[in-house]
């Protein structure tokens, strides 16, 4: 962008339109995409655009746009680390719950026994 920008300008020179320092500046923050309106904001807020040079300016513009690169390729990582493990499903057949009740009920008589022999 900033390529196409200065090439735009360096023609406008040539036919004798000159801009200011500040009048650049706000027509790169005016140009730029909605998605940038939060910067561009902060930016107006933060500085005096008057004064801001040109190159300080796109120094943290590019800043900007490689942190939000590392904040989508991480939230790119984040969603392929996160598998979908589906859960197995076990059920106790009925035959299951007789065994064990039948266990459980001679284990009784059993342990029964062993009290009426003084075990």
């Amino acid at each position: 962008m900033f390529t196409r920008f200065t090439n735009i300008i360096n023609a406008l020179q040539a036919l004798d339109k000159v801009y200011s320092n500040s009048e650049m500046v706000r027509k790169i923050l005016r140009c730029l995409p909605r998605i940038w309106m939060p910067k561009v904001t902060a930016i107006k807020e933060a500085k005096n655009l008057n004064i801001l040079p040109l190159e300080d300016l796109l120094g943290s513009l590019m800043t900007h746009e490689l942190s939000m690169q590392k904040k989508d390729d991480d939230e790119e990582k984040e969603k392929k680390k996160k598998k979908v493990v589906p859960l197995k499903s076990s059920t106790i057949e009925d035959s299951d719950d007789d065994e064990l009740s039948l266990i459980t009920r001679k284990f009784k008589k059993f342990l029964a026994s062993k009290k009426k022999f003084g075990g």
